[in-house]
């Protein structure tokens, strides 16, 4: 008999599981797929019948060939009153319809089925991340809620299958087509201004084994792992993320802001007038360019040992105190300011060096902005931040860190959503008194995650929510009554218990 190693494994197992070049879970699944038929066979002859799994009803699911076909519905046959779990994501429809979301699909050329119009699998979709459901399998919760069907202009939903290879369908073109058209949206509704913009990267980590992706660096876990590397831009005046990009690599990632900057130019006719970004989100020689075309950009530059000794060598005369307008401590800085080389940059920019941030060695910003005060350029590069704030509430609220995918191609459809569904949350907030910074999880907790009742009337749709503790934030919205296009032209109004 041969003797086993420390894991258990016999020489002859070794050999066999190497020459299939498996690690040892994968070689344990695939034994077991192996001989599970075998066993089944001498169970069978030995008069064991097989033990069928227990039905979904029993493990808390709805049984799957029960669930209604997804197919687009037929108001005829829909009933004059039904109760619904999710009457509050009807809120986001008058923003869709003002966004013109038809439009938006139309224009990326997004494909439909048969059975499903292309708009109504964007709408479920979206639907998922309105109310915060965290997987596309979790669209189990919903499959036979009424309201969420509805709200895609369904029977039903689709189900897991349909709704995670929808992505597989599509292109980085259409994504861009659809951006373009909501960005444009975004300009009209107000959401957006379009001048000056914060750009930065966000890597979202993958947690299997095998895959093909880059390595980045991942904040959250303090190391470089595999992930999907992500772009996003945030218009500046509104703080609205309006721009995403999830089919990068790394050898294209410093190229990334002079494709923002052709979107940008695509959506409303000019180059943006400012970008403010990170210093390893673009390289010295793409600011260069983005100077010739007349873009200003302002941007961190490393602190070299020879900067910092060059620092350190001037004259006391050199610094100048700034007071800066901001909430908290370090208001009080001292600045030293001066014309600086750097390589692969045509032509010299304007540098300052800040201390007094809080850090031990001085905080260095470059621009090509000659015109913009210091005060003005400190406080507007400290506004930066709030772009990772909005990452993170896309995190909290629309789930942007659980990876759709190990193919980066397919978490594009995600990233988009995700700037959609930010897009409705902004333009919500809009209507709601008192709610003009609230974040997408508090108006899903107290709005759109509210239960209600559909009525049916003819050519009208009422939705009456529950009474809750925000029922009196909704009497006092500015929601008036909407033709909804999907539902083939039937208005949608509300009703407050």
């Amino acid at each position: 008999m041969q003797k086993a190693d420390s894991t258990g494994s016999s020489p002859a197992v070794r050999t066999c599981r190497q020459s299939l070049d498996l690690n040892s879970t994968d070689f344990l699944n695939w034994c077991g797929w192996l001989i599970a038929p075998l066993q089944a066979e001498i169970c069978r002859q030995e008069g064991f019948e097989r033990l069928w799994p227990r039905p979904h009803a029993a493990r808390g699911a709805p049984r799957r060939e029960t669930l209604e076909r997804a197919e687009a519905i037929d108001f005829e046959a829909l009933p004059s009153e039904l109760a619904t779990s999710v009457a509050g994501l009807f809120l986001a429809t008058p923003e869709l319809v003002r966004l013109d979301l038809p439009g938006l699909v139309r224009d990326a050329g997004y494909p439909g089925t048969r059975a499903i119009p292309a708009l109504s699998s964007v709408l479920s979709l979206l639907a998922l991340k309105l109310v915060a459901k965290r997987r596309l399998s979790h669209v189990y919760d919903l499959a036979s809620d009424p309201g969420a069907s509805l709200f895609a202009g369904l029977v039903a939903l689709p189900k897991a299958t349909a709704l995670t290879t929808y992505s597989y369908r599509l292109s980085h073109a259409r994504q861009r087509e659809f951006l373009a058209a909501l960005g444009r949206g975004m300009l009209g509704a107000g959401l957006a201004a379009g001048a000056e913009f914060d750009l930065d990267f966000h890597a979202i980590m993958h947690y299997g084994e095998g895959v093909g992706l880059e390595e980045h660096y991942v904040p959250r876990r303090s190391q470089r792992t595999a992930s999907v590397l992500t772009f996003f831009a945030q218009d500046s005046g509104t703080h609205n993320l309006v721009y995403a990009n999830a089919d990068l690599l790394n050898r294209d990632r410093n190229q990334e802001v002079l494709a923002f900057s052709d979107h940008w130019r695509r959506v409303s006719g000019h180059d943006p007038s400012l970008l403010v970004l990170d210093s390893k989100v673009t390289t010295h020689s793409v600011l260069g360019q983005l100077d010739q075309r007349g873009i200003r950009f302002l941007t961190l530059r490393m602190r070299s040992a020879a900067l910092l000794k060059h620092l350190d060598g001037l004259q006391k005369t050199a610094w100048s105190s700034v007071r800066l307008d901001r909430a908290g401590g370090y208001r009080q800085v001292q600045v030293a300011e001066e014309l600086a080389d750097l390589s692969d940059y045509p032509g010299q920019v304007r540098q300052l060096a800040v201390r007094g941030l809080g850090h031990e060695q001085p905080t260095i910003l470059i621009t090509n902005d000659r015109s913009s005060s210091t005060k003005q350029l400190i406080e507007r590069y400290a506004d930066r931040m709030i772009i990772e704030q909005r990452l993170a509430e896309s995190i909290r609220a629309f789930h942007l860190d659980a990876l759709a995918s190990a193919v980066p191609l397919n978490v594009d459809l995600d990233v988009v959503l995700s700037v959609l569904a930010g897009a409705v949350c902004a333009g919500l907030r809009q209507r709601l008194r008192g709610y003009a910074t609230a974040t997408p999880d508090t108006l899903q907790r107290r709005f759109l995650s509210t239960g209600g009742h559909i009525l049916h009337r003819d050519r009208e749709i009422i939705v009456r929510l529950d009474r809750r503790t925000y029922s009196p934030i909704l009497r006092q919205a500015d929601i008036a009554v909407t033709e909804v296009p999907w539902w083939g032209g039937r208005r949608l109004r509300f009703e407050f218990a």
